[in-house]
């Protein structure tokens, strides 16, 4: 297992469609993970540091975890198949529960646990890109792609 980071929430254009990028600590490798749009903006307003006024779904989780005396240890992105990643939630004991990648991620955020991957998921799914820059051979496109989207992302676009 490899720890990831959350880099941010991003729309991928031209389609709209939000995803979440993580990327491997200490590495240039990243892992774009294509979720809907509440779970973007899930995300997006933890890492802004928006606080709502009453609590959303992963917050009241958290809650529910906290008073339960049930802490996350940490989160598992365990497979991806067909562009669809799953994820498990880990508990003391080695208690683990299937989860989304998206739900698990705003979770692991919130709970402020580890986030971490399976190295197979890494190497079917992630796009390396070095300190320089330079994308490694075949990607270019894809990674042009990204930074432009990277590039014209606003917080708003997640507003319905």
């Amino acid at each position: 297992m490899h720890e990831l980071e959350v880099v941010g929430v991003r729309i991928e254009l031209p389609s709209n469609q939000p995803l979440v990028l993580l990327k491997e600590a200490n590495t240039q490798r990243h892992l774009p993970i294509w979720i809907g749009a509440p779970e973007a903006s899930a995300i997006a307003m933890f890492q802004q540091g928006i606080i709502p006024p009453r609590p959303l779904t992963h917050d009241l989780m958290i809650s529910t975890l906290q008073a339960l005396h049930a802490p996350l240890v940490r989160v598992e992105i365990v497979s991806v198949l067909n562009a669809v990643f799953t994820a498990e939630l880990v508990f003391a004991d080695d208690v683990r529960v299937d989860a989304r990648s998206s739900d698990a991620i705003a979770l692991a955020l919130r709970a402020q646990c580890p986030i971490l991957c399976d190295e197979r998921v890494l190497d079917e799914a992630s796009v390396m890109v070095s300190d320089d820059s330079e994308v490694a051979e075949g990607e270019e496109d894809q990674v042009r792609e990204f930074r432009e989207f990277l590039n014209e992302v606003e917080p708003e676009d997640f507003d319905k």
